[in-house]
């Protein structure tokens, strides 16, 4: 009874929080609301009840933020499948308060050596169609998420490695009720229930999804999570976790080359400088490539800022007209400049150069959209060289936690297996991802190499965009970001500039509309009473489109002595600190 003593715990704090995912017309609509839970202590928010509850059982025990949140993302593993996991990979920024320092752990997947840049065309060298990829398992790429929080644990960590894997492990083994929202996005899914390896744990016996509120056991991962528990994350890289995972991947590809032993011993997870710009008083730090979170980002703001966009009203026309300009411009020259920067020159001082981003702003029309941006020419600022890209984009299957310890040590972690449910092979419990599929499948466009193509030990481009904000230079006012796929970018852009520009509640804030522009239409959360607006962007030349917007924005703020949380209403997750 352990499993459903924990879980109906949790219930009241969850209460109208699930939702469905980006293909889904059941959902959360803005009007709902999450508890703000202030805590002076600590404060956990994950994208699921069983994960919180994870957090703050390690910070109660005096764990780190970092502990906490490789708990969380454990639990996660097992009750959050569609989003992340041990098979996929992430980002995550730590704020160490004792040298109140900075850093950016890059755990983002790789591709195997003998991936070539015609990897996803076909015999006539025509791209791939997307499932297409997955279902092959050319897609998958090398795990880096557990290697990632080894490292952050390894520096950052308080209470032992294995300690953190126990919430999972009993979990797994005991089961735990199938939420509203996997059900649905299990019976919604178009390859999950032919998956030889995924079938039978997800789906009943007549290939329908396994049923709301039923008690799903996965002995399988609580053994692969006792074994690294036990014998550390060496043991995902090299071993038995290790052929199963390559054996897995070569039966989908049925001769092609796939994984290799080699692949996995030569991982490591990468420290960068975090990428860091003024906004006002504070100083809004990202990931760095191959993450374009961190600078597009930087260059809304930057935009926002040269533009004032604060002195328009808060949700009006003029604001949404100018936010959404705004981010055509950020997307572009995220589609054509941002890629793996071990290997590609990507020209980031450059696109952050101020006389770059004055440049960019003079583009900007208050009277009239700018309709389809093209990428800049930010080689003109530096000695950089000119490169293509592309359009190519992560799907909405991701996760973030915000995470405060006792000592005000700070996580913010995305992590993700990039579609929903990742690539469906399923191997010792847990999912694998299908990250590979976020590179250009066409690695020619226009006659020039495309940056952001395949290639051997490449790491593909994402959007995901954890963010922490100080306050001049030095003390964390907010920590965020969000689910989202490549829209992740203006949902974490909204969110701040809701806060930090307009001065609004953060939870309000998190709860307003979605809306925003990747370089297409004009988008509005479909569900939202918008009056007017639509028509008076149309009339400022916007194409504006009604859609599903999906976001899963966790953040926590300081707000003098208590530390606050952001929880969105349009996924499951909840807070929980002290």
């Amino acid at each position: 009874m352990r499993k459903l003593l924990i879980f109906s715990a949790l219930l009241p704090l969850a209460i109208g929080s699930a939702d469905a995912d980006y293909s889904m017309p059941e959902r959360a609509t803005a009007r709902e609301t999450k508890p703000v839970v202030k805590a002076r202590h600590f404060l956990a928010v994950t994208a699921h009840p069983l994960a919180t509850q994870a957090a703050h059982q390690i910070l109660k025990q005096g764990g780190t933020a970092v502990d906490a949140a490789i708990a969380a993302q454990m639990v996660l593993t097992l009750v959050e499948p569609q989003s992340s996991g041990i098979g996929g990979g992430g980002f995550m920024l730590h704020y160490a308060a004792r040298k109140q320092k900075l850093q950016a752990f890059d755990g983002r997947e790789v591709a195997p050596m003998n991936a070539m840049s015609g990897r996803f065309l076909d015999g006539d060298d025509k791209p791939l169609e997307r499932d297409a990829a997955i279902r092959s398992g050319k897609a998958v790429g090398v795990p880096g998420l557990l290697a990632m929080l080894a490292e952050a644990h390894r520096q950052h960590g308080r209470l032992s490695w294995a300690t953190l894997f126990q919430p999972a492990i009993a979990l797994a083994s005991d089961g735990f009720p199938i939420s509203p929202r996997l059900h649905r996005l299990i019976a919604k899914d178009r390859l999950l229930c032919n998956s030889p390896t995924s079938k039978e744990y997800f789906c009943a016996a007549d290939g329908s999804a396994k049923a709301e509120g039923s008690i799903l056991k996965n002995p399988a991962l609580a053994d692969t999570l006792q074994l690294i528990a036990r014998q550390g994350p060496d043991s995902f890289y090299r071993g038995p976790l290790t052929t199963a995972m390559i054996e897995t991947v070569d039966k989908a590809l049925a001769g092609e080359p796939g994984l290799t032993a080699g692949d996995f011993a030569g991982y490591q997870a990468i420290e960068r400088a975090p990428l860091c710009g003024q906004f006002r008083q504070w100083q809004v730090c990202g990931m760095p490539p191959p993450s374009a979170g961190g600078v597009a980002l930087l260059q809304m703001l930057g935009l926002m800022q040269r533009q004032n966009i604060g002195q328009y009203p808060y949700r009006s026309a003029q604001a949404i007209h100018l936010f959404a300009d705004i981010g055509r411009l950020a997307y572009a020259d995220r589609d054509r400049y941002i890629a793996d920067p071990d290997v590609m020159d990507v020209p980031v001082g450059a696109l952050l150069n101020t006389s770059y981003l004055d440049q960019r702003n003079s583009l900007l029309q208050r009277d009239r959209s700018i309709g389809k941006a093209a990428a800049g020419q930010p080689w003109r600022f530096t000695d950089s060289e000119r490169h293509s890209s592309d359009s190519q984009s992560e799907r909405p299957a991701t996760t973030h936690m915000s995470i405060v310890d006792k000592q005000g040590n700070i996580v913010a972690l995305t992590s993700s297996i990039e579609d929903a449910f990742g690539s469906r092979l399923m191997v010792r419990g847990f999912l694998l991802n299908n990250q590979l599929s976020d590179f250009a499948f066409a690695p020619f466009a226009d006659g020039e190499p495309v940056l952001n193509r395949v290639g051997p030990g490449k790491r593909p481009r994402s959007s995901m965009s954890p963010t922490i904000v100080l306050e001049h230079g030095k003390k964390p006012v907010i920590a965020l970001g969000s689910a989202g796929g490549p829209n992740i970018i203006n949902h974490v852009a909204r969110v701040l500039a809701g806060t930090l520009e307009w001065q609004q509640p953060m939870q309000k804030t998190i709860e307003a509309p979605n809306y925003g522009s990747r370089n297409g239409a004009t988008e509005l959360e479909s569900d939202a009473e918008w009056g007017p607006l639509p028509a008076q962007l149309q009339a400022l030349g916007h194409d504006t489109e009604l859609r599903e917007i999906n976001s899963g924005i966790h953040a926590i703020r300081r707000d003098r002595q208590y530390w606050v949380s952001g929880t969105d209403p349009r996924r499951e997750g909840v807070a929980s600190g002290e």
